[in-house]
């Protein structure tokens, strides 16, 4: 992933409610985002074009612009029409894919990003990145982080269960990239931002010791500023260091070596776990089992799908998917076999800690 542009700005507005859609007119409405209401709205096929319909009387004159697929392409694409108009701000509307194409293409002409959420599934409603595909496969970027955030539980609450499960995955894998991180500071002298730390860890925590169920608003709201405060930690310290340790890194593996396995979020969080037992911490260990656990996420390899061998192979491979990045995985540097031995003490350790 390329350097992200370090920056301590932070949003102008975070709004986490129901019916935030249909009071976008409320904030555009402030000066500091578009004095002059000339604005884009960009959604996704589909759901977004009847966002589209429900926040019009708020809206004005702006103009929209439908977007699909997540390329590089259709975000460049997005991009030569927005360069047509004087744009105040570019507001993305919808999830993952919309609001990753709407922030590459208003940071490539330095237009201002407002992202309103409808689904929770991971950290890029407020990150310095966006995923986006091409013709090699799915890559990084760096991008300007968003100058308002919505999130809208009402739409949050009526989508799929696994959106919101990934990025409970996403959100507490952040409590092992910042171990890591502080192991890397330990053992290579590696900078460390104690500010970056505190937020993507506070947020987490919070996220992990919430007792409420994915259905509460309490827990959604708690889900939405874990990862909104990921986001801009990674904003904050010009890297995705707090966000993406080894946990990432067995994520990326298993994209590479076993593709279409699972959300992006769901493999963090068992890699994160599985992280956090290999770094000994067992408390740690424990408490991440259990919300896991909990909200339906996957503790084990076959509740992804793969095999024990697999996902020994996803580990093995996984330092080389950041080979810059110091992890466990890289201060362990263990064998495969090691790694057989390690995950059959790993399932020993979830059946006292899960029953």
């Amino acid at each position: 992933m390329p350097l992200l542009a370090r920056t301590v700005a932070t949003p102008l507005s975070i709004e986490v409610r129901r019916g935030a859609v249909a009071d976008l007119g409320s904030l555009l409405a402030d000066r500091r985002i578009s004095s002059g209401g000339d604005v884009a709205v960009v959604v996704g096929p589909g759901q977004g074009e009847k966002i589209v319909e429900l926040c019009r009387p708020s809206l004005g004159s702006a103009d929209v612009f439908t977007v699909a697929g997540g390329s590089v392409d259709s975000a460049n694409e997005l991009g030569d029409q927005l360069r047509r108009r004087n744009y105040d701000a570019v507001v993305g509307i919808g999830g993952g894919k919309t609001i990753d194409t709407a922030k590459y293409a208003a940071t490539r002409y330095g237009i201002p990003m407002v992202t309103v959420a409808t689904s929770l599934a991971n950290d890029g409603i407020a990150s310095p990145v966006a995923s986006l595909t091409h013709e090699g496969g799915k890559g990084s970027y760096g991008v300007h982080i968003p100058i308002a955030v919505l999130v809208d539980l009402d739409f949050v609450e009526n989508g799929p269960d696994r959106q919101t499960q990934a990025g409970i995955g996403d959100a507490v894998s952040n409590l092992s990239a910042c171990a890591d991180w502080e192991l890397a500071h330990e053992v290579r002298g590696e900078p460390i931002d104690g500010l970056a730390v505190t937020l993507a860890r506070t947020g987490a925590e919070a996220l992990v010791n919430h007792p409420g169920k994915i259905t509460d608003d309490g827990f959604l709201t708690t889900l939405a500023e874990a990862l909104i405060l990921g986001g801009i930690s990674m904003s904050i310290c010009g890297s995705s260091r707090p966000a993406s340790g080894g946990d990432h890194e067995i994520s990326h593996a298993i994209d590479h070596l076993f593709p279409s396995t699972a959300s992006h979020g769901e493999q963090a969080g068992l890699g994160a776990l599985f992280c956090t037992f290999l770094r000994g911490d067992l408390e740690r260990f424990g408490q991440l089992a259990r919300c896991l656990h909990r909200h339906g996420l996957s503790t084990r390899p076959a509740d992804l799908g793969l095999t024990d061998e697999q996902f020994v192979e996803a580990v093995a491979f996984a330092p080389h998917t950041r080979p810059d990045r110091y992890t466990i995985l890289e201060h362990l540097a263990l064998s495969a076999d090691d790694l057989r031995t390690r995950l059959g003490d790993y399932v020993d350790a979830l059946r006292e800690h899960l029953g």
